[in-house]
Formats: structure tokens, sequence, C-alpha cells
């Protein structure tokens, strides 16, 4: 626990931070030196299961990578992640998992690449719809672990030789979205294997930094600053919300029909919203459309304000329901809500009529944007 001196539980801290406490406060760390031993841990894995440093003696070599959701470097590498288990692990290698965020500290904005966040539950989907074969814990409760290793970024990967003594530390290799020409991480296996001593045992780390506990309020003071943005609510003719919906764009365009007597349309704005904030800084946009009647526009805006939505809300200017379902999507069968993903030529990419599901809906929408900076716009 000696890297947990630079944590600040001053008594202020505690008062402003009780929903925080007991989880580390850590601005920074450094990162465990070569030749120190493993720090054992005790954590929850997604499979229900407990792990610590003794469920690895039998494997002469330990990996230790910190990796997350999240993070679109972290999401890149997933491949070269399980190939790298898949590739050692009949070798005397073992390899576990661990994410070192606490979750209420990542940023709605900070999700744009992913269609999960860091919570254990997350990680679950996540193991699941990859197949992990390894380990995958969690430590953003306490990050009792992360501290001590010091993790900087994820990914960021820490082996071990047979007596748990730190050979090598950094990254996995350097090419996250390109081709890597220095394979860092299987370099210092291959070595290790060969009872050779690692070469290059440290390398740099790129990727998302460790969200510390800290971060927490900034995550609420962004809530807090979103809840106060400008709502309006924009009255258009048929043709005008056509051109809107279908005109060449540089983003994709998630197109909502509501109405305020539609209880599930109401319901499911909170999660609009949510997907508003998360993506906005993409080349993505939420674009809602009241199917109310004009004489309604009042109690149409008062539902998007209390519901804090600062998307591209209109309201059609037209007596027929048809002009309705022509301007947005002439195959809309005419039930709400009504959700169309619309690309940046036009073109409806996927619709969903009736309630969409939440994780279903962020899935195709990364689908479409991308999980990783080689798709960043």
């Amino acid at each position: 626990m000696r890297r947990f001196l630079n944590l600040l539980l001053i008594p202020t801290l505690l008062v402003l931070s009780t929903a925080i406490a007991p989880q580390a406060l850590c601005k920074e760390v450094e990162p465990l030196k070569i030749g120190s031993a493993a720090p054992d841990f005790d954590l929850p894995g997604v499979d229900g299961k407990r792990y610590s440093l003794k469920d690895f003696a039998q494997s002469k070599i330990l990996v230790v990578l910190f990796t997350c959701n999240h993070c679109p470097t972290a999401q890149a590498y997933e491949d070269r992640i399980e190939q790298l288990y898949a590739d050692y692990h009949d070798r005397d290698v073992a390899l576990i998992a661990v994410s070192p965020n606490s979750a209420e500290a990542v940023r709605l904005d900070e999700l744009g690449y992913t269609d999960l966040g860091d919570s254990l539950a997350d990680m679950k989907i996540r193991a699941k719809d990859r197949d992990f074969q390894f380990p995958y814990v969690y430590d953003g409760q306490s990050q009792e672990m992360s501290a001590e290793y010091g993790v900087l970024a994820t990914p960021h990967v820490f082996i071990f030789d047979e007596k748990r003594i730190l050979q090598y530390a950094g990254r996995i290799d350097d090419g996250e979205v390109t081709k890597p020409t220095s394979h860092d991480a299987r370099n210092a296996l291959d070595e290790l294997l060969a009872n050779k001593k690692v070469s290059v045992p440290e390398t740099r780390v790129f990727g998302c930094s460790t969200k510390w506990a800290d971060k927490k309020q900034s995550a609420l003071d962004a809530i807090a600053k979103w809840d106060q943005e400008d709502v309006q609510l924009q009255v258009v003719k048929p043709d005008e919300l056509r051109k809107r919906l279908t005109e060449k764009s540089d983003k994709y365009r998630l197109v909502n029909v509501w109405a305020t007597w539609c209880a599930p349309c109401v319901a499911e704005m909170d999660q609009l919203v949510t997907i508003h904030r998360m993506y906005r800084k993409r080349h993505f946009e939420v674009i809602t459309v009241s199917a109310d009647t004009l004489d309604s526009k009042d109690r149409a805006l008062v539902v998007l304000q209390d519901k804090h939505c600062s998307a591209s809300n209109y309201i059609l200017d037209s007596e027929k329901r048809d002009d309705l379902f022509e301007a947005v999507d002439p195959e809309w069968k005419g039930a709400v809500p009504y959700t169309a993903l619309i690309s940046p030529e036009g073109k409806v990419v996927h619709r969903i009529h009736g309630e969409f599901d939440d994780l279903e809906l962020k899935r195709e929408i990364v689908k479409h944007i991308g999980r990783t900076y080689a798709d960043r716009k």
C-alpha cells in the first residue's frame, strides 16, 4: 500500500466526497518499478469468481493487463489481447485483464466510442460479447491494486517472471490502429520463456488515462452543465424536415419521433438524451420530431425542457399525418415511438418501430461511427 501515501484523504475532501469513499482518490501514481514484486490483490471477475496472485501460481509467467470497456485504444487492442492469450496460454503464461476505472468517474462524453461503460455489469456484457477466455476483473471499487501497480492508461501491461518479479512494463506494441513494428510485450514474453533477460524492459504507454474516483465530481459537474443548455422546439414545414433528414451531411442522424401523449416515448427520452451527450462530439447528432399537433407545441416544449433535451427538436407545421410519415421516412409504419439512424448520405441504415433497446441502439450507432481513433471525425 506504499503508493497510497499520495491519496488525498484530508477531512475537507472526505466531506465533499462521501459518495466516493472508500475508493482510492489518486490524482497521480508511480508505475511499479522493474524488479519489484507483484502486489497481491483480491478482485471480482466477470465470471462471479474472485482472483488473487495465488490463482496463477502454477504458471511460469504472469501477464497483468490493465484495460477497460470504454477506451477506444483499449478496444483497438482487444483482438490482439485475445490473440496474445491464445498464443501463450499453452506456453506456461497466465493472463489476467483488470479494469482500473471507477465507472462513476467516466464522463458521458468519454463514452463516445463505446456501447458500454466501465461498471462490472458492463464488463460482464463485453466479456460475453467478445468471448474472453481469460479472467477479466474489476478494480473500480477500491482501485487499490491499480494504484499500487501505477496504472497510467489503458492498456498498460505488467509482465512478471516465475518469482513474480516485474520484468516488463509498458505497451502491448507500437501499433494501436496501424500495423505494429515493435511487438514489445511479445518480445518480453519470448525472452522470458527462453530464460533470457528482457532486452527492453520498459516502454511508454498510450491510451485513455485511468479514471480515478476523484474524477467523479467532474462527471457530475458535466451533467449539471449540460442540464443548463438551451432547449428549443422549431416549427418546420414538411419539405424543410424532409430536406433536413435526407440531405448529405458530415454526420449520422439519429431521428426519434415521439409525442407527449405517448408514455413510452417520454420514458425513453432519458436514454435518448444520454445518447446525445455520449456521441455528439463524433460525426453524430440527435434529432427529435414531435408527432403532436402544432397547437400542442408548448406542451411538447415543456417535456423537452424537463428532459434537458438540447438536441435539434422539431414539430411539423401540417395538419396531414401523411406529411409527417413522408417527411421522416416513407417506410415508417406509423407507430410511435419511431427511431431511425440516417447515414451522412441521407439513407436510413437502421429502423426501430416502437421502443428502442438502449444497448442495442448504442451498438448500432457505434457500428457505424466506429470504436477506435481510426474512425475519428
